[in-house]
């Protein structure tokens, strides 16, 4: 455990940059009044709203409060959402000129409408996207490429998070991969519908839904786990795999042959699994940067996570939280 905690104290000022879907998670909290008299649908008094960092936006917060000093790579719009977050990573002080401003498109929406009342437990009654389906612009990916070309140098590691919104074109994967290669800079994907693409990482992470996605079957035991962890690995060509699992931790599976399973840290307290991926592979990312082997950084980022999931919403795991976390499990 004591190597657990010097590699997490290593993890402060890693420079590294997080390129992705920049996503605002809107949380609008409303109280039940009455039943409307146009249709029979509930009428809500709006309470309150919250705009916290959602997305590849939650990973660049995430690798932030555990001590990294952050590039944020991606696209937004101009408009209030925009604001929001570049004032969350402001506030974390993250580097934020990497963010590309595309005035054709919304910066990318969640939206969840909580609904409560005096006798009621609030909870989401529906949720609204927002974002544009259309790819970048020539224009826009260039400005993107410039940004990325810029701040490569400047880096000791690279986190790719890519929810399917089209900020990571082939372009992109390529001048990443190709100068992360060169220079020996750890790096690591989590895609969720597009992991075949990115050959070339040193390492990618899903969840056990995701690879059963991949592999097209489902992964009913440990025996599917394996078979499908490995077929990941020899396919695109990479260093480790990394597979989160719930309630069954963590698998690793590594280029060498080597096979790792990490249980849980905490079963007491599971609240909310929103956004606990983007804490994974923060954490991990961080510590491959300070000289940990892969097995330890996985270890880490099972004890990041399991912070992560005793929190409500999408939320962030700080080095203090992290190391008394570890201390108390010495």
């Amino acid at each position: 455990m004591q190597e657990l905690i010097s590699i997490t104290n290593q993890m402060h000022e890693k420079k590294i940059l997080v390129i992705g879907d920049i996503v605002a998670d809107v949380y609008v909290d409303g109280r039940i009044s009455r039943i409307s008299r146009e249709a029979p649908v509930l009428i809500l008094e709006k309470a309150g709203e919250k705009v916290v960092a959602g997305g590849a936006a939650n990973v660049v917060a995430n690798a932030a409060t555990l001590g990294a000093e952050v590039y944020a790579i991606g696209i937004i719009g101009d408009d209030a959402h925009a604001e929001s977050l570049r004032n969350i990573f402001k506030e974390l002080g993250v580097h934020i000129e990497g963010l590309v401003r595309d005035k054709s498109r919304p910066t990318i929406s969640k939206t969840r409408i909580i609904a409560g009342g005096r006798a009621t437990v609030s909870q989401q009654i529906v949720r609204i996207d927002s974002e544009s389906k259309e790819p970048l612009s020539k224009k826009v990916e260039a400005e993107l490429l410039a940004k990325i070309d810029k701040i490569l140098p400047k880096v000791d590691g690279i986190v790719m998070s890519d929810y399917g919104s089209g900020t990571i074109t082939a372009n992109a994967r390529k001048l990443i991969t190709r100068y992360a290669g060169k220079k020996k800079i750890p790096n690591i994907v989590d895609s969720r519908y597009n992991i075949g693409d990115f050959e070339g990482v040193d390492y990618v992470k899903q969840n056990d839904s995701e690879l059963g996605n991949f592999v097209g079957y489902p992964l009913n035991d440990v025996t599917d786990l394996i078979g499908a962890g490995t077929k990941l690995l020899t396919k695109l060509n990479v260093d480790g795999v990394l597979i989160t699992r719930g309630e069954m931790g963590m698998s690793l599976f590594e280029r060498n042959g080597a096979t790792h399973h990490i249980p849980v840290s905490d079963m007491s307290e599971v609240y909310d699994v929103s956004g606990a991926g983007d804490t994974c592979i923060a954490a991990f990312l961080l510590a491959l940067t300070a000289g940990a082997a892969p097995a330890v950084a996985a270890r880490i980022a099972n004890f990041a996570a399991g912070i992560a999931v005793r929190k409500l919403g999408t939320s962030t795991v700080s080095a203090a939280e992290l190391i008394s976390t570890l201390e108390r499990a010495r």
